[in-house]
């Protein structure tokens, strides 16, 4: 009980230094940070812009099935996606490419536009390189804030646990695209 006490402090306690060590923390990457290592465990905060695109002639995100009524919906309920979208620096789409997001999507939910999203998050750039961060949970596209677990990850984030933010910076609802801010902290 002790032991756990004490992971439940210690959690907390890197939880509520996350802004003021962000800001201090040694940043490799403009989008990369460590934030702090202790013993084993490090935290590390990454932040970056995912592109879907559901148009034009490259599409980054498909629908590959769907359900009998899925037309009649307003929330698609029941349509399922398939994804590679390019992960950059920025919002630009033309900023420089830290990796893809590949994975599904697929509309969950009746009542309003919430996506279950299994991803994994592909880093082709930096320290980062050829290691991934898994991340499945409930998104409610519509709130211009969504919090996501983090559930996994390969390579430098073996073993990797903690929470991905997400706000959408740009959205066109007459083609679907769109351009989302993803903040994910992790300790690994």
């Amino acid at each position: 009980m002790k032991m756990a006490k004490a992971e439940i402090s210690r959690l907390l306690f890197l939880l509520t230094t996350m802004i003021p060590l962000a800001a201090q923390g040694s940043r490799l990457y403009s989008w990369a940070n460590q934030l702090e290592e202790s013993g084993k465990d490090k935290v590390t905060n990454l932040q970056f812009y995912f592109h879907d695109t559901l148009s034009g002639k490259n599409p980054t995100a498909v629908k590959v099935a769907q359900a009998a009524d899925t037309d009649k919906s307003p929330t698609l309920f029941g349509s399922v996606f398939m994804v590679d979208d390019a992960l950059t620096e920025t919002a630009d789409p033309k900023s420089k490419l830290v990796g893809r997001a590949q994975g599904l999507y697929g509309s969950s939910c009746k009542e309003e536009l919430g996506l279950l999203m299994a991803m994994s998050f592909c880093f082709e750039d930096g320290p980062y390189k050829d290691s991934t961060i898994s991340m499945i949970g409930k998104n409610s596209a519509m709130n211009p804030i969504r919090e996501m677990p983090i559930v996994g990850g390969t390579g430098m984030f073996r073993m990797a646990r903690g929470y991905a933010i997400a706000q959408t910076h740009w959205f066109d609802p007459k083609t679907g695209d769109a351009i989302v801010g993803y903040n994910i902290t992790v300790v690994h």
